[in-house]
Order: C-alpha cells, then structure tokens, then sequence
C-alpha cells in the first residue's frame, strides 16, 4: 500500500470545478493511454496517488505535439506518469524531473527503469528550491505539479531558466474553487495554499513581460509563456 497520499491527501483535487457530466464526457470520450502508461494510471488509482486528469492527458498530448519542446524540467515526479507521458510524445526531447518524496521517487525509479526505453529522463532527488540553485540548462517547457504553496516561491527561478517564447504549466491551481472564494470561507488547513496561489495570480496574470492562461482542465492549470529575458515579479521586490 502506498502511504504517504492517502496520510496527506488533498481534498481539493478530488472536486470538479467544471460540471461533473462535462468532465466525465471528456474522460470517456478522449483517446485512452496504452500499455504503460495504463498500467501507471490504473495503480495511481487503485492507490490514490493523484496524477493529471485523462482531461489534462489528452491537452498535453495535442499540446506537446504542436510545440515539440527539446528540453523539459518537471518539478514533482510522483510515480513518473506525466514524465513517461512527455518521454512518449517528444521522442527527441530530454527531460529532467524533480521530487523529494521517498516513496514516489522509489517508485518512478523503478517505472523509468521498466519504460523509458529511449533513455530521456533524468530524476533528481530533492528539495526543488535547493536543486533549482544548481541546474544551469535552460528549458523549453516547465511542468510544476508539486507544493501548490511553493508555486510563487519556485517560479523565480524557474523563469530564469526557461527559455524566451517557452513556457510553463503549473497544475492544480483552482484547488476545487477555493480560489475564487473569500479565505475566511475556506477551511484554516487550505488557507496556507490559498494565500500563496493568490500570490501567483498577482504576480502573473496581468504581468507585461508574461503571457498567461487559467485553464479549467481537472483542477485547473495556469499555463506562462515568458516573452522577454529578463522579469521581474512583485514577489522578488
């Protein structure tokens, strides 16, 4: 049994923010994964490890295809199902991908070893906020799936190290329509999240250097391109 979601599991991921028959539509009606990455979807399941919706799945798919990234950074690797993911949609591209968790990192290992036949993810293993100091390669595309908190803590040096005209996608970022609420409405153990996603939107939606998107796939992505060298955030000042 896989422990450490089903001690901390958030609620949040768990609640459509979109009508619930729409999104069963979108599931059901999009081309399924194979082989795999299947098999990886059916564990995630079985064991409540949260990875991206088949939604999310079937938007990276067309997603990934048109844009044709070369390098990839992926903060939270979980079980490696969106890094396989990527691995089988750009052939050609490297990615890094990058988790603290023991256990999910014991299990991606082991995923990579049985299905990354063409040898294109690398794991790091460790606080991303330490790691990121010391990655000088510069990317195409950014997946942030981790702290939904930490969000506005990494994307400094995130964009740093994401390419002009590249972009990042950071999941998860409607936290079951939490953020649409006044915080005294929202559950004191969510609130730490709250504040920092309400960080984020400030300091990206109407930035002049950024280009964004609020997304509602599963529970919600943001997606960034960076459009000049050098941004600043107000989080930075």
């Amino acid at each position: 049994m896989v422990e450490s979601y089903s001690k901390n599991a958030n609620h949040n991921m768990r609640r459509p923010v979109v009508k619930e028959e729409i999104v069963s539509f979108m599931r059901e009606r999009q081309a399924p994964v194979t082989d795999a990455l299947k098999e990886l979807e059916e564990f995630a399941r079985r064991e409540n490890i949260p990875i991206i919706p088949h939604e999310t799945v079937a938007f990276f798919r067309l997603f990934l295809q048109t844009m044709q990234p070369n390098s990839i950074l992926e903060i939270g690797t979980a079980i490696g199902f969106s890094a396989l993911l990527m691995a089988e949609q750009v052939p050609d591209a490297k990615i890094m991908t990058i988790d603290r968790n023991e256990e999910m990192i014991g299990f991606a290992k082991e995923n990579f070893a049985r299905f990354d036949q063409r040898k294109q993810i690398t794991l790091l293993e460790g606080d991303a906020v330490d790691l990121l100091e010391h990655i000088e390669q510069r990317f195409d595309l950014i997946f942030m799936d981790s702290a939904k908190s930490k969000y506005i803590v990494f994307l400094p040096e995130v964009l740093k190290r994401l390419e002009v005209g590249g972009v990042v996608i950071l999941d998860d970022i409607f936290q079951g329509g939490d953020v649409a609420r006044d915080i005294m409405e929202v559950r004191r153990g969510q609130r730490t999240i709250y504040r920092g996603l309400q960080r984020l939107f400030d300091a990206t939606l109407d930035h002049p250097g950024l280009t964004a998107s609020l997304i509602p796939l599963g529970d919600g992505i943001l997606m960034i391109r960076k459009n000049q060298e050098k941004v600043s955030l107000p989080t930075e000042e």
